[in-house]
């Protein structure tokens, strides 16, 4: 979401930066209507016009984007610590309550998977962030080794069922073929695990989540699909940047640091693979695709 006073100072920039290309143009219309006889001029004149207009738009089209660049890192700050201290506050409540009272062995317990449960969520809010900046170009080589992504998918709906206390024909899984793949195994499950929880999370109640495989052309293909409210079109390419989320009254309510999808390209990428989303448009669900090639 564009924050009010930011959008005012796009704007502006915008506006300024038209102002001044509209001045520059009168003023060289009217130059080549009292000069137009010197051609040597006239050349002179285009190719400096040119240039002007030319750092006008870059210096606008710059102004724009660090505008933008500020506004997302201020939301990931925000969800950050949204993240963070949600998690800790709650852990903080319930073991002053433990220390505080006599509780019960039934409500006791209750109380400790509650806090592994905050527990697990805070590390992996951390986790997340340190994977980003894992991510960067001078990043070590992924660790590699075969591995069969049947079981890594498995393995992370067990944890998201947990996680979401979802039942189990609410998230599916249709293998195909075993096909062995050459993958560093904590960073294909944290990418499949990412996949899978945000087709969840932004379905809403009652979400339904499937996940194929599919082997085609030399590659293994992970298809999440979910019945969620799906992707507009102008963002299936944007969903992928780093701190991007997909404006609306469902992604404000539904909170993330706006890095999962950031670490699922980066993945895809540092294995050779890609990740691309599809979507028909608003209310038709999407489908996430995570592409691997298999191992020779």
């Amino acid at each position: 979401m564009v924050i009010p006073g930011r959008r005012k100072s796009i704007a502006f920039y915008i506006a300024f930066g038209v102002c001044l290309v509209t001045v520059i143009l009168v003023l060289y219309v009217g130059w080549v209507l009292l000069n137009w006889r010197t051609g040597i001029l006239l050349a002179l004149g285009i190719l400096l016009v040119s240039i002007i207009i030319f750092g006008v738009v870059i210096n606008t089209i710059s102004i724009v984007r660090e505008i933008r660049r500020n506004e997302q890192h201020d939301a990931f700050i925000n969800a950050v610590t949204h993240e963070l201290k949600t998690p800790v506050a709650s852990i903080r409540l319930y073991l002053q309550t433990l220390q505080s009272r006599n509780v019960d062995e039934t409500k006791r317990q209750e109380f400790y998977k509650i806090m592994l449960a905050d527990s697990d969520r805070l590390l992996a809010t951390i986790e997340q962030v340190l994977r980003t900046g894992r991510m960067g170009a001078a990043s070590p080589k992924p660790n590699l080794a075969r591995l069969d992504l049947a079981e890594v998918i498995e393995e992370c709906l067990a944890r998201v069922r947990t996680m979401q206390a979802m039942p189990a024909d609410s998230l599916v899984f249709q293998p195909h073929q075993p096909a062995p793949v050459l993958v560093d195994a904590d960073e294909i499950r944290a990418a499949i695990l990412n996949l899978i929880d945000n087709a969840v999370k932004f379905s809403g109640s009652g979400a339904k989540v499937t996940v194929e495989t599919e082997i085609l052309d030399g590659h293994v293909l992970v298809r999440v699909k979910d019945e969620g409210p799906g992707i507009p079109k102008t963002e299936l390419k944007r969903i992928f940047k780093r701190f991007h989320r997909v404006p609306g009254q469902l992604a404000a309510r539904v909170k993330g640091t706006g890095l999962g999808l950031f670490i699922v390209r980066s993945v895809a990428k540092r294995h050779g693979g890609r990740a691309w989303a599809e979507s028909e448009g608003p209310g038709h669900g999407s489908t996430f695709v995570l592409q691997l090639p298999v191992a020779k």
